[in-house]
């Protein structure tokens, strides 16, 4: 590889030589959003009774920050290449402590589906900023190996941590806690970040900001997010839910026809047609369907049949974390320089599917040693090693002006995979049971009989949704491997498509 000599503006030695310190915040900030995706939902009981929160309304409390959260990402990201990575990151940490504070102090129904929204808001603003505040930061392989390899293992771990924390919080103090646990993260991570991060100059996108794109970008994903929300709880055949789909299809492309027009887009169509961004977008976004409706499994699986208490449900996670970790920090970090991103990514997401499988076995007396132990750590070992190239992947190769709308559609593929993965696989886990207890509940004679075939039903349910999650993780792997033909990050002529090579490339510091 020739020498080259380059001339390294003053504000770029200050970001680097900054930039562990500034992990630090990023990694805080990151840590709080994944933890209120499933804080909350430990919390809700209690704050339903307590607010009068109606049972038909209370999914409202989660559907209104997935609502603002997915719909608003393409905007937080353009905000970010617009208004500098910093600011908004800031911006989004002090919105999103108001917001929860708020939540926190709500008296009544549409307080807190007004605060649950905000906080979706900000959300939207402080998720896309820090993930391409890394991808801007963090230039050299090694070195960004290492950061990704962080930000992926609490990207993959922080809703299991959530809900440890949320059942502490909701058992030993109040359901208000699960919101005001939220203002001394953000507030550490906004004066950190405040005082530390110094963002590389030359990375703004200043052109006008594209409307029409914001406006159907942002009905697209509410429409998309809100059918599979009303597919779960008044099922797939609703005349509501199945016009939310076709105005979800119609925006959406309406949405990629004017981007691919307009001067100066919200999403350049160059983002997403890479093929190793797209592969990543893709993949990643169906191994979110595969563990999102997991957790919900595990949670009722622990709580309902198994009769663990919140905290002890958190705890009974904690192998799932311990793998994303190790696999994240441990194996993805040290081999990301030293075999190519697909080679991480589809035998991780094969290992996952493998502790999926295992899962398929469960029944009512089904040992947590024997049984869920394994399958979680080989479930979280595969998720750490294919999220952490799967992050860094995602950012590279852009140009540093649109590194927020790339990020934001690493957050845009994650949420609408939790929205999809809830609503579809909760659909198929419920007619399952459905059929189940409909074909034994005639053989029970007595009360504890029926309660027995209604248990037996459930976890049949389980098993057979849980049967669809190892197929997606499968499809997963496949699209990793097929779709992400990058070299190891040192190779650098690999890292983007032919052709695209040099409009893509992310401007690097000499070493």
């Amino acid at each position: 590889m020739s020498e080259t000599v380059r001339t390294v503006p003053e504000s770029v030695d200050d970001s680097h030589s900054n930039r562990w310190k500034a992990l630090v915040f990023i990694a805080l900030a990151q840590l709080m959003v994944v933890l209120d995706a499933t804080i909350v939902n430990i919390a809700l009981p209690s704050a339903q009774q307590d607010l009068g929160i109606s049972d038909g309304n209370r999914q409202w409390v989660i559907t209104a920050y997935a609502l603002a959260f997915g719909g608003l990402l393409l905007f937080g990201g353009r905000i970010s290449d617009l208004w500098g990575r910093k600011r908004t990151f800031v911006t989004g940490l002090i919105g999103f402590a108001g917001a929860s504070a708020l939540g926190g102090a709500a008296t009544g129904e549409a307080m807190m589906l007004g605060a649950r929204a905000l906080q979706g808001a900000f959300g939207a603003l402080l998720a896309p900023a820090a993930l391409s505040l890394l991808a801007v930061m963090f230039t050299d392989a090694k070195e960004r190996a290492k950061a990704f390899g962080i930000y992926g293992a609490i990207a993959g771990g922080g809703g299991a941590v959530g809900l440890i924390l949320g059942g502490f919080l909701t058992e030993y103090l109040d359901w208000r806690w699960t919101f005001f646990v939220n203002i001394p993260f953000a507030v550490i991570a906004a004066a950190g970040a405040y005082f530390v991060i110094r963002e590389p100059q030359g990375g703004r996108n200043r052109s006008p900001l594209d409307i029409p794109g914001v406006i159907l970008s942002t009905l697209g994903l509410v429409s998309l997010v809100y059918g599979f929300t009303r597919a779960e709880s008044d099922g797939w055949g609703d005349s509501m839910t199945i016009t939310l789909f076709i105005a979800s299809a119609v925006l959406l492309a309406t949405f990629v026809l004017v981007e691919s027009k307009v001067k100066a887009p919200l999403l350049p169509l160059r983002v997403i047609t890479e093929r190793n961004r797209g592969g990543v977008y893709l993949s990643l976004g169906l191994a979110i369907i595969a563990m999102f409706g997991l957790f919900l499994f595990l949670t009722y699986y622990l709580q309902i049949v198994k009769g663990y208490s919140p905290v002890k449900t958190g705890f009974a996670f904690l192998p799932m974390i311990a793998g994303m970790i190790i696999g994240s920090t441990q194996i993805g970090t040290r081999l990301m320089t030293r075999v190519p991103p697909r080679l991480l990514m589809a035998p991780g997401f094969l290992v996952a599917g493998l502790g999926m499988l295992l899962l398929t076995q469960m029944e009512i007396d089904s040992s947590y040693a024997g049984l869920l132990l394994p399958a979680q750590l080989l479930l979280g070992l595969g998720m750490g090693t294919a999220f952490m190239p799967a992050m860094s992947l995602a950012t590279h190769g852009v140009e540093p002006r649109d590194a927020g709308v790339a990020s934001a559609m690493v957050n845009t593929s994650q949420q609408v995979g939790g929205a999809i993965g809830t609503a579809l696989l909760n659909t198929v886990a419920a007619s399952a049971t459905t059929a189940y207890v409909k074909d034994h509940i005639a053989t029970a004679t007595s009360k504890p009989a029926e309660q027995l075939v209604e248990l037996q039903g459930m976890v049949h349910g389980y098993t057979n949704a849980i049967w669809f999650a190892v197929g997606i993780l499968f499809v997963s792997a496949t699209i990793a491997f097929t779709l992400v033909n990058t070299g190891k990050p040192d190779m650098g002529s690999s890292a983007a498509g032919e052709g695209a090579e040099d409009e893509l490339r992310v401007p690097v510091v000499a070493h």
